[in-house]
């Protein structure tokens, strides 16, 4: 059996900004930053009367989660750098899910995967 992240119930979301940015991918995502250093994270959202994607911020509801989480730290250090050209290193969220080790969330038929390391 297959388990998957579910929503809390209660949430205040207290880690993580919403950071707006001239990227190729995305305009907006999440901005994890300690110091100088930051780690920006998206996540791929979906328009059912256009059939459309687009990357974007990620659900404040899972911020709290992705930042307390015991690996967090580690893969911060590893991944985060000061900005270049106003831009930070990024990752999807279920990039980031998958490094910490946490349960994935359940997977829609329309996403799409970045098949590289540095987005």
């Amino acid at each position: 059996m297959r388990y998957h992240y579910k929503k809390p119930k209660n949430f205040v979301p207290m880690y993580g900004e919403r950071h707006i940015c001239s990227h190729p991918v995305y305009n907006t995502c999440t901005l994890f930053k300690i110091r100088d250093k930051g780690i920006a994270v998206i996540q791929q959202r979906f328009d059912r009367k256009t059939k459309s994607t687009w990357w974007g911020e990620v659900d404040p509801w899972l911020c709290n989660d992705l930042y307390l989480h015991p690996n967090f730290k580690k893969y911060f250090d590893e991944r985060a750098h000061e900005r270049i050209e106003g831009l930070y290193p990024t990752v999807t969220v279920r990039q980031m899910m998958w490094a910490l080790k946490m349960k994935p969330m359940p997977k829609e038929r329309w996403e799409t995967v970045f098949d590289r390391k540095e987005i």
